[in-house]
């Protein structure tokens, strides 16, 4: 007579350990809800999509609910790229060259924008305050970015 209340105790902890691990399982492959940018059709794009690292930071690439190239993500909470942003005119936010790429900070509550400066297609990379200092992040990215000309904008 004890068996059976000892079963059904062990019966019920597996199942809600099952339940539990398939809510982080489906939390986990959850896509990332990441919108294209309006220019995210430019060939441009999906040409520098080919050379975007495997992994930023460590951290290796997640789905995103994008279905366009011009857009990716890498690690939680994500960094993520998007490319074909609308490329920004004269700021007075801060200017940053990282491997011969100029980037647009624009600080946010979570993180920072960094925006290519300069070039069209411009390039947003949006990285979370986990990573700081975030502007060690863009070396990841400048390479990429680097493939579209540099227009007449340059950080001063």
């Amino acid at each position: 007579m004890h068996r059976r209340p000892r079963l059904i105790l062990v019966l019920s902890l597996a199942v809600a350990a099952l339940l539990a691990l398939g809510a982080v399982s489906w939390w986990h492959w959850r896509p990332l809800r990441v919108s294209a940018p309006a220019d995210a059709a430019n060939p441009r794009c999906a040409a520098m999509a080919d050379d975007l690292p495997a992994k930023v930071h460590g951290q290796g690439r997640v789905r995103t609910t994008s279905g366009s190239p011009a857009v990716a993500a890498w690690g939680d909470p994500a960094v993520i790229w998007r490319c074909g942003v609308t490329p920004p005119g004269a700021t007075t936010d801060e200017c940053l060259d990282v491997d011969g790429v100029d980037w647009v900070v624009h600080v946010l509550d979570d993180g920072a924008a960094f925006t290519t400066f300069g070039r069209d297609p411009a390039v947003q990379v949006l990285v979370p305050h986990d990573y700081a200092p975030e502007p060690l992040l863009l070396s990841a990215f400048s390479s990429v970015a680097g493939a579209v000309p540099q227009g007449a904008n340059h950080c001063s």
